[in-house]
């Protein structure tokens, strides 16, 4: 097996997360580090480094007085908001541990996750959150407080600490080092019950410095304002978390959205103009697909058709001189591009502030085409690659030289290897310490510190790396063809009708598809055809949709050989939801969970 490995560019940081918030008020006191808002109709109202570090300071002493200690586990269960940020760090200040529970968690699920951990406390957003955790307290022991956001629990519990002295958390904050555990976040479950990672402050640091070191050239490279971005990811995940942490060791502003919508996105990043953004395929398909939809209503369909080849040839172009391959787009393309820009990729730049260049996306696969649009639109998107264990990162496509459709290269500090089953194996400082009362299973996937993600991978000739899917996911049907799943469903949700594709088979004669459609496509296509209104099933049982759906599966079926092909799908009313429990909080298919909820759907696709 050949070992790729890309060496650091940060040193080791020694102590604990933290300590940037402390160095950074001593060091530059008025630097803006956050611009936050109670609701989308305020103005966002600007907060500096000293400012944050007195409220970290402050809320640290509080948790003090109320009993939490070194080495405590304190569960936040919350939306996207400026006071996960305040509490993380408040914790990390007395050497206690944050554990994430989504806002979005059920009672089974929240009794698990504090009841394994042993948490002492639970920050919640709302009362109904209170009510979920107040559900199961008969089970957790060790659950001392909740403690209400909504309720103004940062200000009594600051008030509550006022006067223990300073240096009480100093001394705290001090005994943390790079080892010590800084989270334990559980992973979203695809294929079983969720498993608490370690991680601790020196795999968040290792990852967050060597990606500022290799990618802080972009996270403001047409501006000269100070860098900035806006936090809409769920700091439950690893990824939001990982944005946090690197944007205030970085000295980049951030601000934090609840709602991953576009309804409250849009709107907000208009408002707060990033400079960069840390983003998931989704909002690139979403706004994709709002700006064709705009464009059709609008009777300019047949333009942003042509406008969205122009940018897909361009940034082909520009890939393959980056990569040195070719010599760039020519002149007549940069004639048709500069003609698009003005009237189409503008529009879609100003929809994110008008001012990101650079968008960094992980959390699942960015479509090849689709990546190359937004490159080609003026916005160039890294795609990246890692897990919960791997601290966020572990591949990343490196600056200036992106190869769309892959997830790049090791980040610098780390090293992978193709297994000879495909499985993708990384090392480095960023991966996770073991899981939390699972020494089988820390055995079984870390080995002399290579880690196995369960993810099958390809590494091209200029070492960049696909992941194909995961290990546990592969379809064998009844033939025993083998299929990963994730590349057959991406390519039939390229249609601008399909919202969503699963993919099943497994022990069946042949492959078949479940097939959601995107409500407002549909209603274009409907209108554009003179249907009449219909429910959501009389329009599934469309003869000439159904056909065109047909067309959509059939292009994606040339990609792979007839085995693997889709012989039959069955249309669904609506989308696959995170309450409906068939997405994770992170919007991956929770498959057999889907597999169950629509069996008898399936079964019909195998016996009509």
């Amino acid at each position: 097996m050949h070992e790729l490995s890309t060496p650091p560019l940060a040193p080791p940081a020694p102590g604990g997360l933290a300590d940037s918030v402390y160095d950074t008020a001593e060091r530059s006191p008025d630097v803006l580090l956050f611009s936050r808002r109670t609701s989308a109709q305020e103005d966002w109202s600007d907060l500096s480094a000293r400012r944050f570090r007195d409220e970290v300071l402050g809320l640290a002493k509080g948790l003090l007085t109320r009993g939490v200690r070194f080495g405590d586990r304190v569960a936040l269960m919350a939306r996207t908001r400026y006071e996960w940020t305040l509490f993380d760090y408040a914790l990390w200040s007395i050497g206690a541990i944050p554990v994430p529970v989504y806002p979005t968690a059920a009672a089974e699920q929240v009794r698990w996750i504090l009841a394994e951990t042993h948490a002492v406390a639970c920050v919640v957003e709302n009362e109904d959150h209170a009510m979920t955790v107040g559900a199961v307290c008969d089970a957790l022991p060790h659950l001392a407080d909740i403690w209400q956001l909504d309720q103004r629990c940062v200000e009594r519990l600051t008030e509550d600490g006022r006067d223990v002295p300073d240096a009480l958390v100093h001394r705290q904050r001090l005994a943390v080092t790079a080892e010590s555990i800084a989270t334990v976040i559980y992973t979203s479950g695809t294929t079983g019950r969720p498993k608490g990672c370690l991680l601790t402050h020196g795999n968040f640091s290792a990852e967050a410095d060597n990606m500022l070191a290799g990618w802080g050239e972009l996270f403001n490279e047409h501006s000269s304002d100070q860098a900035s971005t806006l936090l809409f990811l769920p700091l439950a995940h690893v990824y939001g978390r990982m944005v946090q942490i690197a944007a205030l060791r970085g000295g980049i502003r951030l601000g934090h959205v609840g709602e991953l919508g576009a309804d409250a996105l849009l709107p907000a990043l208009a408002s707060f103009r990033p400079t960069f953004l840390h983003a998931v395929p989704y909002v690139f398909e979403k706004l994709y697909a709002q700006a064709r939809h705009a464009a059709e209503t609008s009777g300019r369909g047949e333009l942003f058709e042509r406008a969205a080849e122009v940018a897909v040839r361009w940034a082909r172009a520009n890939e393959r001189k980056a990569l040195g391959h070719g010599t760039g787009p020519g002149p007549s393309l940069k004639a048709r591009h500069l003609a698009f820009d003005r009237m189409v990729y503008q529009r879609i730049r100003a929809a994110l502030g008008g001012r990101v260049r650079n968008v960094m996306c992980g959390g699942s696969t960015l479509n090849r085409d689709l990546g190359l649009f937004f490159a080609g639109a003026g916005m160039t998107v890294y795609e990246g690659y890692g897990l919960t264990e791997t601290s966020a990162a572990i591949t990343a496509n490196p600056p200036g030289r992106p190869k769309f459709g892959t997830v790049g290269k090791p980040i610098p500090g780390a090293s992978l290897v193709i297994a000879e089953d495909g499985e993708v194996w990384v090392r480095g400082g960023s991966v996770f310490t073991g899981y939390l009362n699972h020494p089988r299973c820390t055995a079984e996937t870390l080995r002399e510190g290579w880690f196995a993600t369960g993810d099958l991978g390809s590494l091209d000739g200029d070492g960049y790396l696909t992941i194909i899917g995961r290990k546990k996911e592969l379809i064998v049907t009844s033939s025993g063809k083998n299929l990963a799943p994730a590349a057959l469903e991406e390519r039939v949700r390229l249609h601008p009708l399909v919202s969503q594709c699963l993919v099943v088979g497994d022990n069946r004669p042949y492959v078949a598809a479940l097939i959601t459609l995107d409500p407002r496509a549909l209603e274009h296509w409907q209108r554009s055809r003179r249907r009449p209104a219909q429910d959501e099933w009389s329009s599934l049982a469309d003869e000439e949709l159904h056909a065109e759906i047909q067309r959509a599966v059939a292009a994606a079926n040339t990609a792979v050989s007839r085995a693997e092909s889709i012989r039959a799908f069955r249309l669904l009313p609506r989308d696959f939801t995170v309450e409906q429990g068939l997405l994770t909080p992170s919007l991956k298919l929770r498959r057999k969970a889907i597999a169950d909820w629509y069996a008898a759907d399936i079964e019909e696709l195998y016996t009509s």
